[in-house]
């Protein structure tokens, strides 16, 4: 084929046979695809050995690239430029490219494992996620210490404002409910220890089962599930929206830290409310429970008062003293989820539902190892 008349950058591209020796000039972009392509088709690619040259050639993109690649062929392309010595590095190495993009295979379908298989890598990948929440969630706790330790013996950072409305706001009105319920459950304890006991004649045994049921688990178990329920989410939901609306990075535009300014008051506020609700829902389930004994047991409440003083202090104690961890977890899962949200609305619903869920779940955690050791101690 002969050189078109014009031979500036925007020529056609064309192609010289000179035996076994291919010389390329032009331009080979899109804007000329179409002639390339029917230049292409009617010449069949050189056979054998031969020698390709394309100094000549003015412009080429992946378009002309393509062309080239297709019409040689890849592999044979690839050799033909690697044992050219003048080409434009440039250009060799956009044919390069075109040529390992041509010549990619199709990724095979991966065999479909065994259920079992498939069962195991799913365990793996769950326990993954909960090894990396329990992680995340040792670094929160220690940045919320390293914060505390660092303002405990500086009066003047303390923030009295928000830890007094944070104690309003989870303890004060959080009694109504955390009362309610445990009077509640209280009279379903007694109810069901009547239930059982009267069958041996042992109805006088409800009032222990009562006390010690509220005294040891149920007065601060139901207290705290209440609390990661009504406050862990309130605190992410929070956070969560500060964040969203960017005034997180406002605050720290202004120099003042988030942690110690959001997240401090609310696990000291925790640590001081949680066990004042222990105590009033220890009192409500007992009041519960008097309440039936006296309807459907015939127990006078001087009775039913009598046998609790004889109950030992120790199981008062045993439930109490878990109150401040089941505190801490909740106030700090809660404003961690919180730190987590992206911005977005559904982000501050999924990571507040994340928040109860895992609030919930550490504190009965935390309950069954507690009761575990204080078993092994024989407290």
């Amino acid at each position: 084929m002969q050189k078109p008349a014009m031979t500036t950058d925007t020529a056609p591209g064309w192609i010289e046979w000179h035996g076994q020796r291919v010389c390329l000039g032009g331009s080979w972009t899109l804007s000329h695809y179409r002639h390339l392509k029917q230049m292409l088709a009617q010449q069949s690619s050189p056979e054998g050995d031969c020698v390709l040259q394309l100094e000549d050639i003015q412009a080429l993109d992946t378009a002309g690239a393509t062309l080239l690649a297709n019409w040689f062929g890849a592999d044979r392309l690839r050799t033909l430029i690697e044992q050219s010595q003048t080409l434009q590095p440039e250009r060799k190495g956009l044919l390069q490219v075109v040529i390992k993009a041509l010549s990619r295979e199709p990724a095979e379908p991966s065999p479909k494992p065994s259920p079992l298989i498939a069962a195991l890598a799913h365990l793996g990948e769950q326990s993954e996620i909960v090894f990396r929440h329990f992680w995340e969630l040792s670094g929160f706790i220690g940045l919320v210490l390293q914060t505390l330790f660092g303002i405990v013996l500086r009066p003047w950072r303390w923030r009295m404002t928000a830890l007094v409305n944070q104690i309003h706001e989870t303890g004060l009105n959080a009694v109504p409910i955390v009362a309610l319920l445990t009077f509640l459950v209280g009279a379903v304890v007694a109810f069901l220890g009547a239930t059982v006991l009267g069958e041996f004649g042992a109805e006088i045994y409800t009032v222990n089962l009562v006390a010690y049921a509220f005294l040891r688990e149920f007065g601060v178990i139901l207290a705290a599930i209440l609390l990661a329920g009504r406050t862990a989410s309130a605190f992410t939901a929070q956070i969560g929206s500060m964040k969203a609306n960017e005034e997180l990075d406002a605050l720290r535009t202004l120099g003042l830290s988030p942690m110690e300014l959001l997240v401090v008051p609310r696990v000291l506020a925790l640590l001081i409310t949680l066990p004042l609700l222990t105590f009033v829902a220890i009192i409500s389930g007992l009041t519960g429970g008097a309440l039936v004994a006296l309807v459907s047991l015939d127990i006078p409440l001087g009775q039913f008062f009598g046998i609790l003083a004889d109950v030992p202090l120790k199981h008062y104690l045993v439930g109490l003293v878990k109150a401040p961890l089941f505190a801490f977890v909740v106030a700090v899962i809660g404003c961690m989820e919180g730190f987590k949200v992206s911005g977005s609305a559904e982000s501050v619903g999924r990571h507040t539902t994340s928040a109860v869920v895992q609030s919930i779940f550490m504190v009965i955690l935390l309950d069954a190892l507690a009761a575990l050791f204080f078993m092994e101690m024989g407290w």
